[in-house]
């Protein structure tokens, strides 16, 4: 069994979803080399998060960011953790409701997603900055 593993930062984005299937590939071609195995994405944050999800309509992250900004509103009087603005602490919800991972099978040097689906930065944040994720792939 091989392992590789690195830590890259993203591309700083604005609040929303956002596909970085692409981003996360460019940096760990050595995919290339497992025939069965799995990749781990890991972003090492608390108001981010990542999912897996519809990669070719844009709408469909766009209807993410409306829907989860409904479930979870900001300026909550009872929402004690506001120390960097009204966007903190909803940050933190819906980054635990989404996770901080996502984990896909590697088959034949490639990533076994479905068709339509890509990985998902979902940025919590109105100014999160750049974002750090480990990415460990590993298998035979």
């Amino acid at each position: 069994m091989i392992f590789y593993q690195k830590e890259i930062q993203l591309t700083s984005r604005k609040r929303g979803y956002h596909l970085i299937t692409d981003e996360i590939l460019t940096a760990i071609p050595e995919i290339k080399t497992i025939n069965i195995g799995q990749l781990q994405v890991f972003i090492k944050h608390t108001s981010a998060s990542l999912t897996i999800n519809e990669n070719a309509d844009p709408t469909v992250r766009l209807d993410f960011e409306t829907h989860i900004n409904k479930m979870i509103p900001e300026d909550m009087p009872y929402y004690k953790h506001d120390y960097e603005g009204s966007d903190d602490m909803p940050a933190h919800i819906k980054a635990s409701m989404l996770g901080c991972s996502v984990q896909i099978p590697i088959s034949k040097g490639s990533l076994n997603l479905g068709v339509w689906q890509g990985i998902y930065l979902g940025e919590h944040r109105n100014y999160g900055g750049r974002r750090t994720v480990v990415i460990t792939a590993f298998g035979n």
